[in-house]
């Protein structure tokens, strides 16, 4: 294959997609944990991170995944870990690839949490390909208050 081809776009089954972005990574070398290795196939696996008074709420898009494909873990109570693995699509002889832009392969996210997560109770729960895991937060105790008179 020439260079041209696999800096401007990548193929399948063939088919020349010149539109395809997850062929040339110019990062591919360095060690960048959301950027090297098993994780570069999905590293666009999006995850929404926001805190309310009660949680951490996390969101990921894993669009075509079945729950048994996913796994959260907590490392270290610690850090919260989402991984997965999107398939490849079988080819037929048959078939004529026109586009192809839907990633394959490994991803990997990984969130170091404040001290106030109650990591042992996690939850986690899967509806129309958005994975959310609810992380609920420690009660932070207000500091008593005393009055001191003033003498004098």
């Amino acid at each position: 294959m020439s260079l041209i081809p696999s800096f401007f776009g990548g193929r399948r089954g063939g088919v020349f997609d010149p539109f395809s972005l997850d062929v040339w990574d110019p990062f591919r070398e360095f060690p960048f944990p959301q950027l090297s290795g098993e994780n570069s196939a999905l590293v666009n696996t999006r995850v929404d991170w926001k805190e309310t008074p009660e949680a951490h709420v996390f969101k990921a898009d894993v669009p075509g995944l079945k729950k048994e494909e996913v796994k959260v873990e907590v490392e270290d109570d610690t850090v919260l870990q989402i991984r997965g693995e999107r398939n490849v699509e079988k080819e037929e002889k048959n078939d004529a690839w026109h586009r192809v832009e839907r990633s394959s392969g490994k991803f990997l996210r990984r969130f170091r949490l404040p001290g106030n997560a109650k990591m042992d109770e996690v939850k986690a729960s899967m509806e129309n390909g958005v994975l959310t895991v609810t992380i609920p937060k420690e009660e932070i105790k207000k500091p008593d208050t005393k009055a001191i008179e003033i003498s004098g």
